[in-house]
């Protein structure tokens, strides 16, 4: 799979209808994770997603999740900007000249879906996901 980029948005619990919404509007497939599909079944947030992902016959990929627990939602910053892929040295590539002048949020490392995933925020203020898809069963 080719690398892409695609915006990634948080919500406050919120994340389901926001995306039931943008799919009813752009058409296409979407799946939706819950953080209780994660181990997280006992928490309050069991429901909330932690991630998901609309894919549209127009080509528009749009990735969204509720703010994990312990982390602040912030309105305003509720945006990033997503990469991933398959090309595992691309997109480290990437994530070295993003975080190297800024600030790492999240390490990239291997993570519970098997997949290595970083955060941080640029130079410039701008928050960037890294995701490379781990291999497949």
């Amino acid at each position: 799979m080719p690398s892409r980029l695609n915006p990634y948005i948080s919500f406050n619990g919120t994340a389901r209808q926001a995306m039931e919404f943008y799919k009813g509007v752009f058409g296409g497939t979407l799946t939706m994770s819950t953080f209780g599909e994660f181990g997280m079944q006992d928490a309050p947030e069991a429901e909330n997603l932690m991630h998901s992902q609309l894919e549209t016959d127009s080509g528009f990929t749009l990735m969204a999740a509720d703010t994990p627990p312990g982390h602040e939602y912030k309105p305003g910053e509720n945006i990033s900007v997503s990469l991933s892929g398959d090309d595992a040295d691309e997109l480290r590539g990437y994530w070295t000249q993003l975080s190297e002048a800024g600030t790492v949020t999240e390490p990239l490392k291997k993570q519970m879906w098997g997949d290595e995933f970083g955060s941080c925020v640029d130079q410039f203020g701008i928050n960037w996901l890294v995701n490379i898809a781990g291999e497949q069963a």
